[in-house]
């Protein structure tokens, strides 16, 4: 059997149509198949190759610290100069609050850890998340998404967990001191690159800050610069209780983490003592390759190159037949009228040398997430075979 036949065979399958594409390697902004075809790639893994692929930078990291150790014990016993090097690093460039850096090895784990650490330190039970969320597939993570179509049939999930409506001022008064935790992406990613208003957020913020709710931010995807700040929660003037990070943290690798000032991270330390407690979270190549890639986004100042390429596919895909853009920096969703029109586009472009994809909840918008290393000639040339697909699908 060839590859394509042990995919099938043997490997558990997430849809019964999965892209197929047989891959050979990846290098900067390509991907390129068996058949030696290159791919210009615009959703960098949904957002996590955020260098491109195989950065210099993060491969170093990586081959070093191989010939060094991998995996010595479980996660918090041994002082690791990968992890203590990255959480030092995180620190320095979050405000001051974000002092204290427990690292996991997804997103998903992120989000099951920043949930107990908030109802473990308030001691209340309550969640507050938002319609249209996407936190991750885990029992908890599910339990805070928006979408009653991903979670009918692995009910029963959390209880005491309440969504209301992305961006309504007036339904935040659903926030009570019963609340532990309100859960929301700064900027909704699956929904369709969602950006709320900043009074929204600000008043997210303050509700709060009444209510004695912490506040977690999911910037799993929108964060590492990806939406023309290093920080999502920087555009709107605020600052979160606690953090979560994961997907463009691991140039490729696989890492998360939830950050908090400490004092609200050491109850998971005792009554129960290893009340968190993880295997394989901040594995030692998964951290240097984690460092490695946020030094060289702050180096760069990549997220600066974010908010000049957003222009650029702005400027470039003005069409009448894309309904809208929403979304910032190199994080966008191009509407258009269903998922049947988008899906085509989607094909349209795989087959012209584009890799894209739609969103979860917004299957009739077209994805745009390249890595934050991508050039202007290289925006132009996707640009170019977009309208080019949208006008062949749709005329």
């Amino acid at each position: 059997m060839n590859d394509r036949d042990l995919f099938f065979r043997y490997l558990a399958q997430t849809s019964g149509f999965p892209l197929a594409l047989e891959i050979a390697k990846a290098e900067g902004m390509h991907i390129y198949g068996t058949d030696g075809r290159a791919y210009l790639d615009m959703i960098s893994g949904i957002s996590v190759s955020a260098l491109g692929h195989r950065h210099p930078e993060v491969v170093r990291a990586v081959k070093e610290q191989v010939d060094r150790y991998m995996h010595l014990m479980v996660y918090g016993e041994f002082v690791q100069s990968p992890q203590t090097g990255l959480a030092e690093l995180l620190v320095r460039n979050l405000p001051p609050s974000l002092d204290n850096v427990y690292l996991v090895n997804s997103g998903s784990e992120a989000i099951e850890g920043a949930l107990k650490l908030a109802k473990r330190y308030t001691g209340r039970t309550g969640i507050v998340a938002f319609e249209n969320a996407y936190h991750g597939s885990s029992h908890g993570a599910l339990s805070v998404t928006g979408n009653e179509v991903m979670k009918r049939a692995f009910r029963p999930l959390l209880p005491d967990v309440h969504h209301i409506p992305f961006g309504l001022t007036a339904a935040l008064e659903q926030i009570t001191e019963q609340t532990a935790c309100v859960i929301a992406e700064t900027i909704q990613g699956e929904a369709g690159a969602i950006v709320p208003a900043t009074d929204f957020m600000r008043a997210l913020r303050r509700r709060c800050d009444e209510t004695g709710a912490l506040l977690i931010l999911d910037e799993i995807q929108t964060g590492m610069g990806r939406t023309g700040r290093l920080w999502a929660f920087s555009h709107f003037d605020i600052e979160p209780d606690i953090l979560t990070l994961a997907k463009g943290l691991g140039g490729g690798m696989p890492i998360g983490a939830f950050i908090a000032r400490k004092e609200i991270m050491h109850c998971l330390s005792e009554k129960p003592v290893l009340g968190h407690i993880t295997t394989f979270g901040g594995n030692a190549v998964c951290a240097a390759a984690a460092k490695a890639t946020l030094q060289t986004i702050i180096d760069g100042k990549l997220w600066e190159n974010a908010a000049m390429q957003e222009q650029n596919f702005r400027n470039l895909l003005k069409s009448p037949l894309i309904r809208r853009i929403n979304g910032k920096g190199l994080l966008l969703a191009l509407e258009f009228d269903s998922f049947h029109q988008c899906k085509k586009i989607v094909d349209r472009c795989i087959d012209k040398g584009v890799l894209t994809d739609w969103f979860l909840f917004a299957d009739n918008c077209l994805r745009i997430a390249p890595p934050l290393i991508i050039s202007p000639e290289e925006t132009e040339k996707a640009c170019s075979i977009i309208v080019e697909s949208v006008e062949e699908i749709i005329c």
